[in-house]
């Protein structure tokens, strides 16, 4: 796994065994999953350096190499800075794992959306001096809380792109169903798509896109099923469109026939971020507590 630290505005490696003979330039993009364009510009700029010295693309480089990539200059934030501060559950030099209150939007959908988790998430930037465009990785719909990843530069923002493709990011919810599931874990295989009688909603529909929920129960309440949730792919309204299709709606997921008399929002909860860090090898595990509206849910319907 490639080790990559950050120094001021470059980001620094050693070339690996693996590494060993493979032209600096074939190494950035098949290897190392640079977008090409950025590897042009890094080249043409000259931001390229091998032991501290210019490197061109076909030049093959040998183990133990310092190679150093320009990747971190200054850029705009795009977004006006919020003076409300993220509540930050990790944070290094590449990524940034945020928890998300429920009723904030994550990013603005209209002109007049100027408090969204990326506008703290700007501010954030803005107070601690990076000054780098405000990049999510994945999104939550604006009444689902928890754990949500951000890319702190380009090069980071690439790799962990892949990854969620891949599916190697593991994403755990927890999730508040109506009625009784009558299995205790199981797979829901179902393609979903627009609903074309209704602006926002989603529906199952064999014309749809690929989308797969896996669950596991982890407790049975009155008149409810607390389940856990893994996502295999990430279609909008994904858990909220399966378990409303198998006749178990989300608590509160009005929009997909949920009852709001507990809860006025879907009982959903981005719980857990599981991934194997793009820079460092390690396995970096999150976890968002329950927040307070799902923990007095839950009491009440115990």
């Amino acid at each position: 796994m490639l080790f990559m630290k950050k120094e001021g505005e470059w980001l620094v490696a050693h070339l690996r065994e693996k590494d060993d003979a493979i032209p600096i330039g074939n190494l950035l993009r098949e290897e190392w999953k640079l977008p090409r364009k950025q590897v042009h510009l890094l080249f043409q700029h000259k931001e390229i350096l091998l032991d501290g010295a210019p490197v061109a693309q076909h030049v093959a480089g040998k183990a133990g190499q310092e190679i150093r990539l320009r990747m971190c200059k200054p850029e705009p934030l795009g977004l006006d800075p919020a003076s409300e501060a993220p509540e930050i559950l990790y944070e290094d030099d590449h990524l940034l794992i945020v928890n998300k209150p429920v009723g904030l939007l994550l990013h603005p959908t209209e002109r007049h959306h100027h408090v969204t988790l990326d506008h703290l998430v700007s501010g954030h930037f803005f107070r601690t001096g990076l000054e780098a465009k405000v990049r999510h990785v994945h999104r939550l719909d604006q009444d689902t809380s928890g754990v949500v990843l951000y890319a702190k530069h380009a090069w980071a923002s690439a790799l962990l792109d892949e990854m969620l493709r891949e599916r190697t990011i593991k994403r755990t919810y927890v999730a508040y169903v109506s009625g009784q599931m009558s299995k205790e874990r199981g797979k829901i295989n179902e393609p979903i798509g627009k609903d074309r009688n209704h602006g926002t909603r989603r529906r199952v529909t064999p014309n749809g896109d690929p989308a797969i929920t896996h669950y596991q129960v982890k407790e049975r309440l009155q008149t409810a099923t607390k389940v856990e949730c893994q996502l295999e792919t990430g279609r909008t309204h994904q858990i909220r469109v399966h378990f409303s299709h198998i006749g178990h709606p989300l608590l509160g997921d009005e929009l997909y026939g949920g009852k709001r008399e507990l809860i006025k929002r879907q009982a959903l909860h981005a719980a857990v971020l599981t991934f194997v860090h793009p820079f460092g090898g390690e396995i970096i595990e999150v976890t968002a507590p329950l927040p307070l509206d799902l923990f007095h849910l839950e009491k009440k319907l115990r």
